[in-house]
């Protein structure tokens, strides 16, 4: 027998109880197919209430209330208006105990004192539902969210780690004012759509003669990167194996070093937070950290 889903084994066993109320139903195994009702929702509900518990984070000392609300969906049949409540309860519960708390760790991180709007979310929401009363269009709320909840995770995460940005803002101005510094001023693409200006520093430690790459070239790099502190976070030359990437899926600072670098060239590439890794944390790189990169150009495909 192929294995029924949970909601049709519920709605089976539904058809076949008698209701004693909100609580729990009384079987009456009178048939073969009572009986067989019967061990289809029992065998049904292994680890329903581990999931209940641990994804939809329902306290078991209100199992009567989870009943009340099984019995009645299970009972309403086909009656669309009934359908259609449910699922809005269904899916209003994923918004408070997965959505709302996702969204807040990914936006104020560890502190719990903040929070979103629920308010605003939901008035976005239902008009994204309904399609009525939309303040903006969906590519305007992309663009809006995506650019606003970089500017609050970068507040959120300047009061933790503002020390880093300022360590790194002081460590190039006294960088470009060696001899063998050079300073590149360059244009990039912001989250929202806008252009803005900042530099990389570099230090030529071989210059070569072959072509320069454009941001869509595939090319061949060895590459070691570090901490303003010195800390290695990463490195092709400690398995002597050259990397192949294309030059614009890399941080900024990188591929602005790539295509002002002719084939066969090494530098020295000094990178603000900006160019880097920003309000983000990259595995050991905190967030607002300069970082230092030795690249070494050595083919363009």
């Amino acid at each position: 027998m192929k294995k029924l889903t949970f909601v049709a084994a519920m709605a089976i066993a539904a058809a076949t109880f008698t209701s004693c109320g909100n609580g729990t139903p009384s079987a009456n195994l009178k048939s073969d197919v009572d009986s067989m009702s019967y061990a289809i929702g029992l065998t049904q509900t292994q680890g329903l209430k581990e999931y209940l518990v641990d994804r939809l984070q329902i306290d078991t000392a209100y199992m009567n209330d989870f009943i009340k609300g099984l019995n009645d969906g299970a009972n309403a049949g086909d009656d669309k208006k009934k359908a259609a409540y449910y699922a809005g309860i269904q899916i209003g519960q994923q918004i408070s105990t997965q959505m709302m708390p996702g969204i807040n760790r990914e936006v104020f991180g560890t502190d719990s004192t903040k929070t979103i709007s629920l308010k605003n979310f939901m008035a976005g929401f239902v008009a994204g539902t309904t399609g009525k009363d939309q303040k903006m269009d969906m590519e305007q709320a992309r663009i809006t969210m995506e650019s606003l909840m970089q500017k609050v995770k970068a507040e959120t995460a300047l009061k933790e780690f503002g020390p880093n940005k300022e360590a790194g803002e002081k460590f190039l101005a006294e960088n470009g004012k060696k001899d063998d510094v050079k300073t590149l001023e360059v244009e990039y693409d912001q989250i929202d759509g806008t252009k803005a200006k900042s530099f990389i520093q570099y230090r030529v430690i071989k210059e070569g003669s072959g072509a320069m790459p454009k941001d869509t070239s595939m090319v061949k790099v060895h590459y070691e990167g570090r901490t303003i502190d010195g800390n290695v976070f990463d490195s092709s030359y400690k398995n002597n194996q050259p990397v192949d990437m294309r030059v614009n899926q890399v941080i900024k600072g990188f591929t602005q070093a790539l295509v002002h670098m002719p084939v066969g060239s090494t530098w020295e590439v000094f990178i603000p937070q900006e160019l880097a890794y920003g309000e983000r944390q990259a595995g050991e790189i905190k967030p607002f950290s300069a970082l230092i990169f030795k690249i070494e150009l050595q083919s363009m495909k």
